[in-house]
């Protein structure tokens, strides 16, 4: 059974499941998941705790499997943790790890903690096992839209609140804007700002003055940003990541293949095929599909033709070739070249028209 982080209170509230399973990669919220439930097993009398971490393919899954039926020597329950950093257990782990789900002990509770996992890993037959026996919670990264809501509660927690109104709203931006992409570094400023005020109302100058840029960006996240037409957050999340050592290459490389996506999709519906049909054809999913779905009716060829040039002058621009009528530096180059395809954003409320390209 499959929940969310936060509903995993609510759960421990009604009774222990004999097996718990984190995946994510958001690493303040998978531990303190990780942290509720080892409260709540020790609150429960599992007394004694045994952590086994699985590296390399020659690990001992015998350990563990028998750690689960010996009995404690210290405690009448105990609570195992099986953490796999590389979320593959391997051909031997699998079939472990489905044995173990088999005969689960109502004196012993599981807690096993997973990176990320991909369509794959989470279809395998080693990861239902798991999903069956207990509780499964998937921690993922916060989107920049839900983190004011996010601050605005984690500070309630401690006493305080921003100002009501525009300013409060004002004042949360401005904190999700510097935490954004870093939930860990956006506790401790939390906690910062706990430590500096007392509990009650925090001006924006107040958060303003605590607050530094622990921002964490990467390069998927910026082009949604693009293709949702965010240009102030897209342009702030590019000097984020040049700031970070980057390599431009892979920028460049993440926004062409949107951009040959576009292509294809656009080609796909000048066929005479349905929307849907030809975002899947365009090998586009999840939320670049709706994006790409406000986007694709208001695109043409002539735009589609402009855009995809500008996406090769930069390709040589970012390996180091030159152009007279383009910016010598990788990032001006990633510059401008963003700011294009941003400018085939259509205006909402508007109805969709065609919009020149310029390269200047």
């Amino acid at each position: 059974m499959q929940i969310r982080p936060d509903q995993l209170d609510a759960h421990l509230g009604r009774g222990l499941k004999p097996l718990y399973t984190i995946h994510g990669d958001e690493p303040l919220l998978a531990q303190e998941a990780a942290d509720a439930i080892r409260a709540a097993a020790r609150a429960a009398g599992y007394g004694e705790r045994k952590v086994f971490t699985v590296s390399g393919a020659h690990f001992d899954w015998s350990a563990v499997l028998g750690a689960a039926q010996a009995m404690s020597l210290f405690a009448e329950r105990q609570l195992i943790e099986i953490r796999i950093p590389t979320g593959k257990p391997g051909k031997e782990g699998s079939e472990a790890l489905q044995r173990y789900c088999g005969q689960l002990s109502e004196d012993v509770l599981t807690l096993v903690q997973l990176p990320r996992l991909d369509f794959q890993q989470s279809k395998a037959a080693w990861f239902a096992a798991l999903d069956a026996a207990g509780l499964t919670l998937r921690v993922e990264t916060l989107e920049r839209k839900v983190l004011p809501a996010w601050l605005a509660q984690r500070l309630a927690r401690q006493g305080q609140r921003v100002q009501p109104g525009d300013e409060g709203q004002r004042t949360l931006a401005f904190f999700a804007d510097r935490i954004e992409g870093n939930l860990l570094a956006a506790h401790q400023e939390m906690q910062k700002l706990a430590l500096l005020h007392p509990s009650g109302e925090l001006s924006f100058e107040q958060v303003e003055a605590a607050v530094l840029n622990v921002a964490r960006y990467d390069t998927p996240k910026l082009a949604e940003a693009v293709w949702s037409g965010q240009l102030a957050r897209a342009l702030r999340m590019l000097d984020g990541l040049r700031a970070e050592g980057v390599a431009p290459v892979l920028v460049h490389w993440t926004l062409a293949e949107d951009m040959r996506a576009l292509a294809r999709g656009r080609a796909a519906l000048d066929e005479g095929k349905p929307l849907p049909l030809a975002l899947k054809e365009a090998r586009v999913w999840g939320l670049k599909e709706r994006l790409f779905e406000r986007l694709l009716p208001t695109l043409d060829d002539p735009q589609m033709a402009h855009l995809l040039e500008a996406a090769s002058l930069c390709d040589g621009i970012v390996k180091g070739l030159k152009h007279p009528e383009w910016p010598h530096e990788p990032w001006a180059a990633l510059r401008r070249l963003m700011l294009m395809a941003i400018e085939l954003q259509p205006v909402a409320g508007a109805p969709p028209a065609p919009r020149r390209l310029a390269l200047q």
